[in-house]
């Protein structure tokens, strides 16, 4: 064999080496593999409202809660209402998510939310019903967690 065979056999070990080790690098995960949900409701009048913007990785069963919004209307000018957001699980109890929080006063609604936008937040299974409620109010306005 050739001293050139050689070097030529020792580089095409080498291409291949690398083309092997660059196919068998692992990817980071892309934002493309999260679906991002919003989902939202209020009373007749709009006399409450909720949105839930919420998170998953495709084919799970977890769901990501990353901001929770509320809103009453008809509301004393410049007066902050207390509000909270529970959970229920599936065939669990309701509990709370977020204890009372004083919303502020934007024209004739009050606003609470809670989180923030992204993939943060808790995580609950598939089908976990989200709700707010204002303090003093037996109304809960939910909503289901696809």
């Amino acid at each position: 064999m050739s001293a050139m065979a050689g070097r030529t056999e020792k580089g095409l070990l080498l291409a291949a080496a690398v083309a092997v080790a660059v196919s068998t690098t692992v990817a980071p995960v892309s934002a493309a593999s999260f679906v991002d949900k919003r989902t939202n409701a209020c009373t007749p009048g709009c006399g409450y409202g909720i949105v839930v913007k919420y998170w998953y990785k495709k084919g799970s069963n977890q769901r990501g809660v990353g901001w929770v919004y509320a809103s009453k209307g008809s509301v004393k000018k410049g007066r902050g209402y207390y509000a909270r957001w529970l959970y229920q699980k599936p065939g669990k109890p309701m509990r709370t998510g977020q204890s009372w929080t004083k919303g502020r006063a934007v024209g004739d609604f009050n606003e609470v939310s809670w989180g923030k936008d992204g993939h943060t937040g808790p995580q609950f299974p598939k089908n976990t019903k989200i709700c707010i409620q204002y303090k003093g109010v037996a109304t809960q306005l939910c909503r289901t967690l696809a």
